[in-house]
């Protein structure tokens, strides 16, 4: 089928080349397609308008382009990067990031659930992803299993984001659920039309969660309006009896998710992800709770991060990546791209700029301070190469914007401590083989002793003043006593207050 169709479309879009086709939507066609010059390998989506419905043509080519610029500024590693985006006179084409994966649809039925702590892993990157999306003002409007990819190396990848709701409104896409067109995994607010935020994401995320954890949708019925019924009007099952297998410690979150009212359901992704966290923790399986406990203690016995409450090291190790390098690994290279930093957990790391040692960091450390800073054009300034076994723990800017205050906050001081102590140090340093500085002058300088004394003082031709002297004496009187103490009289000069 796919050589067919791939054979009766075009074989070409722009510097695109088509190779096979992956997948087909209600509105769209999907290729696996490579660049011609760079050889890079990306998924093609392609839609092609209907001529004989100009008005809807012109409506969804200007949708299609203000949406495909919306996503350009989502770059998150849980969300499919946008590469290009073109319009032509019978078709419009986006060029995306390419997946091999599979959709969270394949997990949905009871025979093929993944394990509990997995699914929760998987929730849990979607969170983050939606509410880096949300604070940007961007709300994907049709979370679904179908538009989440599992990556064969357990990434988590959300796609077709903000592009669904543009085509939705035009009634040229819906959710389907049993051959009736129906809004399954719609928030209540959606289904009423009211104006939507980020809490109509989390909802539909929650009923994601709730199929793979169950293998059923929150809500089924025969048809559209008694579906709609009771999205709107009645509460889903605890997930736990519906699957003795998911621990009840996941019941409380799910139906937070799933609330209707929006001053009960979280209000943030990252709500919702810290409290998938806790629950992560409580249900992982034997080796995977050793494993997270032996870094837990790891991270938490660290010198540099002592001021991090328990829960944001908890929430520390879900935001970052846990990196082990051999000795001699070169892990940072001088004028590479690179905006991540971090904490060396284990281990020492020399750090050299062109080819001279600027220093040996050991446990604690942080690494790529800089591009904390301006993670936007980071461009890495020294090298860092591992001088034994380490393990470093990597933030990405877009997992630190993810993070909670207070972790952030923890974050922004460790780094200007960081700053601020090598500053000094290299300051020492300079001091050792720095030439002596002049003495500047000042426009009004004076160079005088105070000498307090009994009586009228009497200067001597064995004072040695080499500076101008000023005395007060004990009845208050002022002798100002020049470089030759004694004047053309043969007196110092003196001065009495009045």
């Amino acid at each position: 089928m796919a050589a067919s169709r791939a054979s009766a479309e075009r074989l070409e879009y722009g510097p695109y080349e088509v190779l096979e086709e992956v997948g087909e939507g209600a509105t769209s066609i999907v290729y696996r397609a490579k660049h011609r010059e760079s050889g890079d390998i990306v998924a093609l989506k392609v839609m092609r308008f209907d001529a004989k419905k100009a008005k809807m043509a012109r409506r969804l080519k200007k949708l299609f382009m203000t949406e495909a610029a919306l996503a350009t500024r989502v770059q998150h590693p849980n969300i499919v990067q946008i590469y290009a985006a073109e319009i032509e006179e019978d078709c419009a084409y986006i060029a995306m990031e390419f997946v091999q994966g599979v959709a969270l649809r394949e997990f949905c039925t009871f025979d093929k659930l993944l394990p509990p702590h997995r699914v929760v892993e998987v929730i849990f990157k979607c969170s983050m992803a939606l509410d880096f999306a949300g604070r940007r003002g961007i709300v994907h409007r049709d979370i679904k299993p179908d538009n989440i990819l599992l990556s064969n190396d357990g990434e988590v990848k959300i796609m077709d984001f903000g592009l669904a709701l543009n085509l939705r409104k035009s009634g040229a896409d819906s959710t389907f659920i049993m051959g009736v067109g129906s809004p399954a995994y719609m928030s209540p607010e959606q289904i009423k039309d009211y104006p939507l935020n980020i809490q109509s994401d989390i909802y539909s995320l929650g009923a994601v969660m709730f199929e793979m954890l169950t293998g059923r949708l929150p809500y089924r019925a025969k048809n559209r309006a008694a579906l709609m019924y009771k999205i709107i009007n009645m509460d889903s099952e605890p997930v736990s009896i519906l699957n003795p297998s998911v621990p009840e410690q996941l019941d409380p979150v799910v139906k937070k998710a799933l609330e209707k009212d929006l001053y009960s359901r979280y209000r943030t992704g990252i709500e919702l992800a810290q409290d998938l966290s806790g629950a992560k923790f409580q249900i992982l399986d034997d080796a995977d709770s050793v494993k997270l406990s032996r870094r837990f203690k790891m991270v938490r016995q660290c010198p540099s991060l002592f001021e991090f409450e328990n829960d944001e090291i908890w929430e520390i190790l879900r935001i970052s990546h846990w990196r082990e390098y051999n000795e001699l690994r070169q892990f940072m290279t001088e004028g590479d791209e690179g905006a991540s930093f971090g904490v060396l957990l284990q281990g020492d790391v020399e750090v050299s700029m062109r080819g001279r040692r600027l220093a040996v960091l050991g446990p604690g450390e942080v690494l790529g301070e800089l591009a904390f800073f301006n993670p936007g054009k980071a461009t890495r300034t020294t090298t860092v190469v591992a001088m034994t076994d380490v393990i470093f723990l990597e933030v990405s800017p877009a997992a630190y914007a993810l993070a909670s205050e207070e972790t952030q906050e923890h974050f922004r001081k460790l780094v200007v401590d960081t700053l601020v102590k090598r500053v000094t140090a290299n300051n020492e340093k300079l001091i050792e083989t720095a030439p002596r500085a002049r003495t500047g002058v000042t426009d009004t300088e004076f160079n005088f002793d105070l000498v307090p004394m009994d009586g009228e003082y009497q200067p001597s031709k064995k004072d040695d003043l080499s500076a101008t002297s000023i005395i007060l004496t004990s009845g208050g009187d002022i002798v100002v006593v020049e470089d030759d103490p004694v004047n053309s009289r043969g007196e110092a000069r003196s001065f009495t207050r009045k």
